[in-house]
């Protein structure tokens, strides 16, 4: 049951994964803007209205 599980999941994504040793890129800088962008906005807890939760993002992420 193990085994076909990982099997299976081996199967459904093994373009992708043969893909990564092809061009070595992963999704790592996604990843870490999303992450920085969930503490800033629970930071932000409180702001009003959107415009003052894009600013503060966009000062953040690209100081």
């Amino acid at each position: 049951m193990f085994f076909t599980s990982i099997a299976d999941t081996l199967e459904k994504h093994l373009p992708e994964i043969a893909n990564y040793f092809l061009s070595r890129t992963t999704s790592g800088v996604t990843e870490g803007i999303n992450t920085r962008i969930k503490l800033i906005v629970r930071q932000s807890y409180g702001f009003n209205d959107f415009d003052s939760m894009r600013e503060k993002l966009l000062a953040c992420l690209f100081k």
